[in-house]
C-alpha cells in the first residue's frame, strides 16, 4: 500500500494546510499601527494561492495598493522561479542548459550557489534531475535503480553552474531547481517592499515559511508554531520578532514502497532519501533566503553534523525534532521555545557552543 503527502513548489512546507491554519492562530493580533484615537489599527490581510501554495499576509497601517504590490510580487517571482512552469526563465536555462535571466532570478541563484558553497553541496541545486527520477517532482513515484542513480548523480555539482552579468550557463545535462530557497527570498522581497513603505509591523506566512517585520502592533513578540511531524497540531510555539522561522522536514512529502518510507530529501552526494534520525529542522535567522537552504542542508548533515556547522555560524538558531521523540535547540532558543502537544514532556537538549564536535550535542 502507497501512502502519499505532496508537496508544493519542490520546497517542503510545514504540514500543508493545518500549519498555515495554526501558525494564523498562533500569529495573536495585539508598538505598531494606530488611529488617530490611540486604538490599534485593524490589519490588512491577503490570501495568495502561489508556488502551489496558501500564503497568508497580515500588514498593520498598509494600503490596499501596496496588499495589491506585495500579490503582483509574489506572482511575479512565481513566473520567473518555477521549475515546471514552460514561460519561467528556470525552464528556459533548463532546456537551453544556458541564458539570460532577470535580477530576481539572478539573486536567487547567487543565494542558492552561495549556500551550496557554505554547505559543501548538503545544498545543491543542480539535484533537480534526481528528484525527477523519483518523482519527487511530478508526483509519479518509484525508486530508481542504482544504474539510474549512477547515471544523474555526476549532473548533481553546484560548481559547474556558471552565473555572470544576468547570464547562467550549466554543465551538460544539468538543471536547476530553486525551491529550496525560493519562499524565503520570497519572504524577504516583501518584507523589504513593507518597510520601504512605512510598515513596522507585519507578517507573511509562506505556506509555513513564516517571516516577521518587526513585533506585535502592541510591542508584544510573534507567536509562531512549529508543526509537529509525527501527527496534527504542533510541537511547540516560538516567540519571535524580525526574524524568518522556516522548517523543512521528510515528513512534508514521501511515499511508502513495502514497508518503507522514502522522503523527498535527497542527501545530493548519494541520491537517496536522507534517513538520519530527523524528522524536522526549523531555522531561525535574519535572512529568509538563508534560514530557507539551511533548513533543507541541515536536515541532510543530521543531528551532529547539524550542531557543528551552526557551532561555525553566527547568523542562525534551530530546533531539531528526531524519530525518537527528541527535541534539541541551540542556545538563545531555550527561552523563547515551548514545547506543546504531543512534544510537551519530551526530552530537550540545548546546544552549545562549548559542546565537543562530533559527538553528542
Amino acid at each position: 500500500m502507497e501512502t502519499v503527502k505532496r508537496l508544493h513548489f519542490h520546497k517542503p512546507t510545514p504540514s500543508g494546510w493545518l500549519s498555515a491554519a495554526l501558525a494564523s492562530l498562533l500569529l495573536l493580533t495585539g508598538c505598531g499601527a494606530r488611529d488617530g484615537e490611540g486604538k490599534t489599527e485593524e490589519p490588512r490581510t491577503r490570501t495568495v494561492f502561489a508556488m502551489d501554495t496558501v500564503m497568508d499576509l497580515t500588514v498593520y497601517g498598509g494600503s490596499e495598493d501596496l496588499m495589491r504590490e506585495a500579490e503582483a510580487l509574489i506572482l511575479t517571482l512565481e513566473s520567473e522561479l518555477s521549475v515546471t512552469a514552460p514561460a519561467s526563465e528556470i525552464f528556459a536555462v533548463n532546456g537551453a542548459g544556458e541564458g539570460s535571466v532577470g535580477p530576481d532570478t539572478a539573486e536567487v541563484l547567487s543565494a542558492a550557489l552561495e549556500l551550496s558553497e557554505r554547505t559543501e553541496g548538503k545544498l545543491d541545486c543542480t539535484v533537480y534531475p534526481v528528484l525527477r527520477a523519483w518523482g519527487f517532482t511530478t508526483g509519479d513515484y518509484r525508486i530508481p535503480s542504482e544504474e539510474e542513480l549512477d547515471a544523474l548523480l555526476p549532473l548533481v555539482d553546484w560548481r559547474r553552474v556558471s552565473l555572470g552579468d544576468g547570464r547562467v550557463t550549466l554543465g551538460p545535462g544539468q538543471m536547476l531547481d530553486l525551491g529550496a530557497v525560493a519562499k524565503g527570498y520570497t519572504g524577504d522581497r516583501l518584507l523589504a517592499l513593507f518597510r520601504e513603505a512605512g510598515v513596522t509591523s507585519a507578517l507573511v506566512n509562506l505556506g509555513g515559511n513564516v517571516q516577521a517585520l518587526g513585533t506585535k502592533p502592541d510591542c508584544s513578540l510573534w507567536r509562531v508554531a512549529v508543526a509537529d511531524p509525527l501527527g496534527n497540531g504542533y510541537a511547540g510555539v516560538l516567540e519571535t520578532a524580525d526574524r524568518a522561522v522556516i522548517t523543512s522536514g521528510g515528513y512534508e512529502r514521501y511515499f511508502e514502497r513495502d514497508g518503507r518510507i522514502y522522503r523527498h530529501i535527497l542527501d545530493p552526494d548519494t541520491g537517496i532519501p536522507a534517513d538520519n534520525g530527523l524528522i524536522s529542522v526549523t531555522i531561525v535567522g535574519e535572512r529568509g533566503v538563508v534560514c530557507d537552504g539551511l533548513s533543507t542542508a541541515l536536515f541532510v548533515m543530521g543531528e551532529e553534523g547539524a550542531a557543528d556547522f551552526w557551532r561555525d555560524s553566527d547568523d542562525f538558531g534551530m530546533i531539531l525534532l528526531t524519530e525518537d521523540g527528541r527535541i534539541l535547540l541551540t542556545e538563545g532558543l531555550e527561552t523563547s521555545f515551548t514545547p506543546a502537544g504531543d512534544w510537551t514532556d519530551a526530552p530537550l537538549t540545548v546546544i552549545g557552543r562549548e559542546s565537543g564536535r562530533g559527538g553528542a550535542p
